[in-house]
């Protein structure tokens, strides 16, 4: 992979420290030769952030938040300044309250929390695509990462599921707005990893051992893996893909029963799982 990106300059919007997959990815981009510009939000995620810019030497590093557009401005006039044109956004933002993600979704969703995760998980990916698409050369590529819960029910998603499923139609809109200036548009679902986000959801754990004995593989995706799809959707090697939703989750998307190599394991976690709920209950 060594020099694929050898030349290309583009954007990380969305690492959160050493464990986000948005830096799993700017790292693999980096060692195949690209530049990369990195946003953060605040002076706490400038701690975890500014250190990781600097060991890839990323040229920019500076506050952006994307409910707030004079940042952006800022952000994007400062990438621009310091590289011209560029070839790639990965866009890896996502929010809601972490109270309205367990629960009924039909009792549990406020207008307030509804209209905030829209905004952050969502608009914003919209957001940074007309922005970058300004600057982007022809056979650019903008990515953003989703998850299954936006084409089917996961526990525990709730609002977040249905902001999944609009990002996932704003990557098809997106696709044929931008196709015209030969930038593509598309999503990697990556299967359930240990990241900042994830903590926020309820019985994270127990989701990973489900999606490790339930897919095709037998495992749950790792770092590497994303890394390496997030390589080849932001390069030259997709250069025919667009509009896609690319499952990175060892099969786990197409698997239609409890996979039969694993029938014990899987009863005994779903006995775990509902124990919990009565306890729950109670």
């Amino acid at each position: 992979m060594a020099g694929i990106m050898e030349g290309k300059k583009g954007i990380i919007f969305g690492v959160a420290n050493e464990k986000s997959m948005a830096w799993g990815i700017a790292q693999a981009v980096h060692e195949a030769g690209a530049e990369v510009a990195l946003n953060y939000m605040g002076d706490i995620m400038e701690k975890r952030v500014r250190p990781l810019g600097e060991s890839i030497n990323a040229p920019v590093i500076m506050p952006a938040n994307v409910q707030d557009d004079a940042s952006l401005d800022a952000f994007f006039a400062e990438v621009e300044k310091k590289f011209g044109k560029i070839d790639f956004l990965l866009h890896a933002v996502a929010f809601s309250s972490k109270e309205e993600l367990s629960g009924l979704y039909v009792e549990k969703t406020t207008r307030e929390n509804f209209k905030n995760t829209m905004d952050i998980s969502v608009y914003s990916f919209t957001d940074l695509c007309r922005r970058a698409s300004k600057i982007m050369n022809e056979g650019g590529s903008c990515v953003t990462l989703t998850y299954l819960g936006g084409e089917t029910y996961i526990p525990n998603y709730n609002v977040m599921g249905v902001a999944k499923s609009a990002l996932d139609a704003s990557v098809r809109y997106l696709a044929s707005d931008l196709g015209h200036k030969g930038i593509r548009v598309n999503a990697i679902s990556a299967g359930p990893i240990k990241t900042l986000a994830a903590s926020g959801i309820d019985d994270f754990k127990l989701m990973m051992k489900w999606n490790e004995y339930n897919s095709f593989l037998g495992r749950n995706m790792t770092m590497e893996d994303v890394s390496k799809t997030g390589l080849y959707l932001l390069s030259n090697m997709s250069s025919g893909v667009t509009g896609e939703i690319h499952h990175v989750d060892c099969g786990y998307h197409a698997q239609g029963m409890v996979n039969l190599n694993h029938v014990k394991e899987s009863g005994d976690l779903l006995i775990e799982y509902a124990g919990r709920l009565e306890r729950k209950d109670d």
